[in-house]
């Protein structure tokens, strides 16, 4: 933690050992994204939303650069201040990650952020983790609650493949590799209109940025930098 440093992720000021416990001093932000969240039922202002996400964007960029996996993005890790400012935040789960891809324990990020693979039992993910629950955060702070809000790992898994379709071997090669892959999974139809009638506040654009989040394979999911700098253009 003290070693990143940036405009949007926390900052750690101190550790404090004792012999009975470990404290760790922190910044002080008013509040965190669900609180705010909690009280804007129809979704973010735009202007409001687009800089939320931006400053999201930039903060997992960074991360990434420096080869860290967040590994738990969600509203509650995401704190702001009165000037609008957003910061990342806990990073009780996060992990350097290197080439080749290690092995993780697939008991990460919380249920209704995890992306599809992890859910399928991958111990080998990068930065596309981090990228499928940016998206998911997305959507929910346009629609104002969470976008897929299941009650456990297979209930979270359908509720995906029932909203975004279920992926084909062409979507996605790799899906048979994955542990808790089997031939009869539920087969659903992607959406009629696409990932826009989930979110039908967002524009062509936004819509199309959200997509690039949401790839079920990881490696057709775009890197964050290249995700930052197309939001660049289409959020500002």
């Amino acid at each position: 933690m003290k070693e990143l440093k940036h405009p949007n992720i926390v900052k750690l000021y101190d550790v404090v050992h004792t012999e009975k416990k470990l404290t760790l001093v922190f910044e002080f932000l008013d509040q965190d994204l669900k609180k705010y969240l909690d009280v804007c039922d129809t979704g973010l202002d735009l202007p409001i939303m687009k800089s939320f996400l931006y400053q999201l964007l930039m903060g997992v960029a960074y991360c990434h650069h420096h080869r860290v996996l967040h590994r738990d993005l969600k509203p509650p890790n995401l704190l702001i201040n009165r000037e609008g400012q957003l910061k990342l935040a806990d990073f009780g789960l996060a992990r350097a990650f290197g080439i080749p891809v290690r092995s993780y324990t697939h008991e990460v990020v919380t249920l209704w952020y995890r992306a599809p693979d992890v859910l399928m039992g991958s111990r080998r993910y990068s930065t596309p983790v981090d990228i499928w629950s940016v998206g998911c955060i997305f959507a929910e702070m346009a629609n104002g609650r969470p976008l897929i809000a299941g009650t456990s790992e297979g209930d979270q898994l359908e509720k995906i493949f029932r909203l975004l379709g279920t992926p084909s071997l062409a979507d996605y090669p790799g899906i048979v590799d994955l542990p808790e892959y089997h031939s009869n999974l539920p087969r659903y139809p992607p959406p009629p209109n696409g990932i826009a009638e989930l979110v039908p506040s967002l524009d062509s654009t936004a819509v199309d940025l959200l997509s690039k989040m949401l790839q079920y394979d990881p490696a057709r999911k775009v890197r964050v930098c290249i995700v930052l700098s197309y939001a660049s253009m289409c959020l500002m």
